[in-house]
């Protein structure tokens, strides 16, 4: 039996406790936040407020981290250097550029495998795309569209201020909320050679995070990609993929993966599972990633996400940026894969 640690009992920790509880691999043995008022997030297991302590007090198989992102990169190194395994939850740090050096760690040791939480992978509507993409059934794809229309008033940001900075969060809308839609376009379309993006805060306020972004994707292959996200939405929608191949389109869309042929031909494929009392974008897969994990450490397998794999959305979010800043496309060089 796995012994789980919890540090950061925020918003999205209930999803990984209540995961841990279901699982018949691992056991939850301590939790940890600074802020003493969530002890009662977990009851029955140690509270710490010092993550360090509990890592030396209990020695834990895996840890999951469900901190703001400015704390990723310290705590999982902390982990790491213990030889303890992390599930870390999305984006690995707040930049491309300081998840090098984390990625570089990770890599360079044996001990310890770190997860990425990019739970949407193994939804069922990406999982059975992702075999439409590889049969050739549909021809070869011809363009990826990804939209994201959200909501968050400046209360989001109030409540919690590390998400308007730059230095907290390592920006708005592309990292914190889109990332997982970006993650699923090069996914599904392999190498990104370049991008134009623009990004833009639409609702004046006085946070430093963008609330919008545009891109333009060229992937390797010839396809082309277009991307749209942002906070500046009446409400949360449903996000939106949608691929374009010679001979049809798949769109997921409501959960529900759809296909349809050149001559209008239409087809239901699935719909994902939903969780009851958690919010809708969340989606259901935190459970089957973590006890993919949880299986891969138990028989030290490789198949689970990796820092590196995850770097691909890190990429694109810096070169959206990169792209508005300069004013130009930003080529990539084919250095945008999985």
């Amino acid at each position: 039996m796995l012994q789980i640690a919890v540090i950061g009992l925020g918003d999205i920790s209930a999803l990984h406790l209540a995961a841990i509880k279901g699982s018949e691999l691992a056991s939850l043995v301590a939790v940890c936040d600074h802020d003493p008022s969530l002890k009662g997030k977990a009851e029955g297991v140690p509270f710490y407020t010092d993550y360090m302590e509990l890592l030396s007090e209990e020695q834990p198989d895996c840890v999951h981290i469900c901190l703001p992102h400015h704390l990723h990169d310290e705590v999982t190194r902390a982990c790491v250097k213990k030889g303890v395994h992390v599930f870390l939850e999305k984006p690995i740090t707040t930049s491309a550029e300081s998840s090098l050096s984390l990625i570089e760690l990770v890599e360079n040791q044996k001990e310890a495998k770190v997860c990425i939480c990019l739970q949407n992978r193994l939804n069922a509507t990406v999982q059975e795309l992702r075999k439409i993409v590889k049969s050739g059934e549909l021809g070869q794809i011809i363009g990826i569209k990804g939209l994201v229309t959200w909501h968050r008033p400046s209360s989001y940001y109030d409540v919690k201020p590390w998400r308007g900075t730059m230095k907290g969060s390592g920006g708005g809308v592309m990292i914190n909320q889109a990332i997982h839609t970006l993650d699923l376009m090069q996914l599904l379309g392999g190498d990104v050679h370049s991008i134009r993006g623009s990004i833009d805060c639409l609702i004046e306020n006085k946070h430093e995070v963008e609330d919008t972004a545009i891109a333009h994707l060229s992937f390797k292959s010839g396809a082309t990609g277009l991307f749209f996200a942002t906070n500046a939405n009446a409400t949360n929608d449903s996000v939106e993929v949608q691929v374009t191949f010679e001979k049809g389109e798949c769109r997921i869309k409501d959960s529900i993966l759809t296909k349809k042929w050149a001559d209008g031909k239409k087809e239901f494929v699935v719909e994902d599972e939903k969780v009851a009392g958690t919010k809708f974008y969340y989606g259901a897969s935190h459970a089957k990633l973590i006890h993919q994990f949880y299986q891969c450490i138990a028989t030290d397998s490789d198949e689970y996400i990796h820092v590196r794999e995850a770097q691909s959305s890190m990429e694109l979010i810096q070169a959206i940026r990169d792209s508005s800043e300069q004013n130009k496309r930003i080529n990539l060089e084919g250095s945008i894969t999985i």
